[in-house]
């Protein structure tokens, strides 16, 4: 019974034109993943996008490329999707983020150090990550992220629970029956339609809104967003979040690293420069006063190794069939032309 089984799974995959690579089970799954733009798929069920990565990419683009960064000889939807600029920098307050572009030196980075300091009091993360050793084609593309804003009034501490199938209890934060009756006004529905289905706005002391929408639901952030948005323009309940309803939030405290390897080691269209690193950090922390957050993302480049193309020996053996042309030189027309085809024949016609 095994051998059949085993001349089956054989027959799969070459019948099949299937892989080891294509059974899911055969790798280790990731669990969170860090996703460069809105319209990345991922199969990690926890998934982060933050718009770091993509200011430095919009720092690469501007002040390196002066366009759209095109890879020789390689297309990629990722590539198209960051030079789409669909998160800029005018998307968010200038005080909340920092970016930079230049030639890869110590002195770079004693710049960057500097600016986070006096910015946001932050050191880096990412920094150590890349090779500061001044060189000619070397450079770096550089961006911080950073939030820290509190809720309009610190929701109340809930009991520990559950969350999804995990038996693991989490602490959590939120509006209950015991809570203060302004709480109410610190939050908006968006909709609510059914117990697994619906979103809420909530306010914060300044210009951040935090939005929490339930949904079983698969889908890329872009979709997620879109949906969430037409649900509440749909929504003919109340808005209002009333005495009889409860919230519940848990607290959350990450930190994510990841690094964007499709994107390196490529070489730029029209240039000897190749990206060496693209890495991007998000640290995320919420509790029922509030949000924390610090993301970094680089992009290191660097002169990448050309290799001289050889010029192998060319053969111009007219052995098979050929056609000429006799013609002369100050003339617009030949004045022969031959296709030769069994050149024995011909040479048999010769004139003894």
């Amino acid at each position: 019974m095994k051998k059949i089984l085993v001349s089956v799974f054989a027959a799969l995959l070459f019948f099949g034109g299937l892989s080891a690579n294509a059974f899911w089970w055969t790798k280790q799954e990731e669990t969170i993943a860090l996703v460069p733009t809105m319209k990345c798929p991922s199969q990690a069920q926890n998934r982060i996008w933050v718009g770091t990565f993509q200011l430095a990419w919009n720092e690469l683009m501007d002040n390196f490329t002066k366009g759209p960064v095109k890879f020789e000889g390689y297309k990629s939807p990722l590539v198209k999707e960051l030079n789409s600029q669909s998160f800029k920098a005018a998307y968010i307050s200038p005080d909340s983020y920092y970016s930079k572009f230049g030639e890869t030196s110590p002195e770079l980075r004693a710049e960057i150090e500097q600016a986070i300091k006096e910015k946001f009091n932050e050191t880096s993360d990412v920094l150590d990550a890349i090779d500061w050793t001044k060189d000619e084609g070397k450079y770096v593309a550089y961006a911080m992220l950073k939030k820290d804003f509190k809720f309009i009034k610190a929701f109340s501490k809930l009991e520990s629970d559950k969350f999804g199938s995990n038996r693991t209890k989490v602490e959590y934060f939120g509006i209950n029956k015991d809570s203060e009756a302004d709480l109410d006004n610190t939050l908006r529905v968006l909709f609510y339609n059914a117990k697994n289905d619906f979103a809420v706005a909530i306010r914060t002391e300044g210009k951040d809104l935090v939005y929490l929408y339930r949904t079983d639901d698969d889908k890329t952030f872009d979709k997620y967003y879109s949906d969430m948005m037409i649900k509440k323009a749909q929504y003919e309940g109340s808005y209002e979040f009333s005495s009889k309803d409860e919230l519940k939030v848990p607290n959350l405290d990450l930190y994510k690293e990841q690094e964007f390897n499709q994107l390196t080691h490529k070489r730029i269209k029209g240039t000897n420069i190749e990206i060496d690193k693209a890495l991007e950090t998000v640290q995320f922390k919420m509790n029922n006063e509030g949000v924390k957050l610090k993301s970094e993302a680089i992009i290191a480049m660097k002169t990448c190794a050309l290799f001289p193309q050889e010029n192998k020996p060319r053969k111009f053996y007219f052995d098979d069939t050929f056609v000429m042309f006799l013609q002369e030189y100050d003339q617009q027309v030949p004045y022969f032309a031959m296709r030769v085809n069994d050149v024995e024949t011909l040479n048999k016609t010769a004139k003894k």
